[in-house]
């Protein structure tokens, strides 16, 4: 048995007086997301109590997409001078783009983003394609009043797009306030078509045809932003039962529409565009 006395043990030394008094304890810095798009978050109403939602309803969105390739397309078609390729394209869009509010109520599928998507997608497709493929088909050789005319409705299908933004819910859904911007694409397509089935095209194109293309594109452009009355017909109930004699009526709407599709498309813009100042001047007329 050892008898030599232990060695007591040394006290535990605090490192931590050692440590310079400046600094300071730093947060734990958050790991870095992998995904470099932030999710799409908006705040909705149930039941009286407002929540935030993820993501995007696909199926509308995807008709609006479609839209804006239609729009986007057209630019393209009128740029390479295929002017009938670019008025179908603005057609396709404006079915695209009936299609997709429609969807979007049928399916109870509304969001903020898409109605903020369509109205971009509306800018591009019926305020820049129109004024762009006009341009290119018959003003551009008109100089400075040309491109005052396309100017003009572009400048007038924004601040239509704009106006109906702000008052969306306050405005009568049965009614807009100014001709729609797809109804005056179809006034500026349906022109372009026509008398390009006719034969005006490139040179050919008369100077005074081309000067009453660029008014009548300016004043498409005003009737977007007058405060007239145009029936929207969002209140037409496609989920109800019709009599089958509307359905023998449509039948017969589609064999005339392809009969002349572009002489039809250009008659009902027309005379849709001009139901709005008609109907204010029968207004006005009865209040006397």
């Amino acid at each position: 048995m050892n008898d030599t006395p232990k060695e007591p043990t040394p006290p535990l030394r605090d490192v931590s007086a050692d440590a310079p008094e400046n600094i300071t304890e730093q947060p734990e810095t958050p790991p870095e997301s992998l995904i470099l798009i932030d999710e799409h978050e908006e705040e909705v109403s149930v039941d009286g109590k407002t929540i935030r939602r993820r993501g995007i309803y696909l199926l509308p969105n995807l008709f609006t997409t479609a839209a804006l390739f239609s729009g986007y397309y057209a630019v393209i078609a009128g740029i390479n001078g295929k002017f009938e390729a670019a008025a179908i394209a603005i057609s396709v869009a404006m079915i695209l783009d009936g299609l997709d509010g429609r969807v979007a109520r049928l399916t109870n599928t509304q969001s903020k983003f898409g109605a903020e998507y369509d109205s971009l997608a509306d800018m591009v497709s019926f305020g820049v394609a129109p004024a762009l493929v006009m341009f290119s088909w018959a003003l551009s050789d008109l100089g400075k009043f040309g491109w005052t005319c396309s100017f003009i409705y572009v400048a007038c299908a924004a601040l239509r797009l704009a106006r109906f933004n702000t008052q969306i819910d306050t405005a009568d859904k049965n009614y807009f306030s100014g001709l729609a911007s797809p109804a005056a694409a179809a006034v500026v397509a349906g022109t372009i078509w026509v008398c390009h089935d006719i034969g005006y095209v490139g040179n050919g194109i008369p100077f005074e045809l081309a000067v009453v293309a660029g008014l009548m594109t300016g004043i498409a452009g005003f009737l977007m932003i007058l405060n007239v009355p145009y029936h929207s017909f969002k209140g037409l109930d496609l989920r109800g039962r019709v009599p089958f004699v509307v359905m023998i009526l449509v039948v017969v709407l589609f064999g005339l529409v392809m009969l002349d599709p572009a002489k039809i498309l250009l008659a009902v813009a027309v005379l849709y565009a001009l139901s709005g100042p008609a109907t204010k001047v029968w207004t006005m007329l009865r209040a006397k």
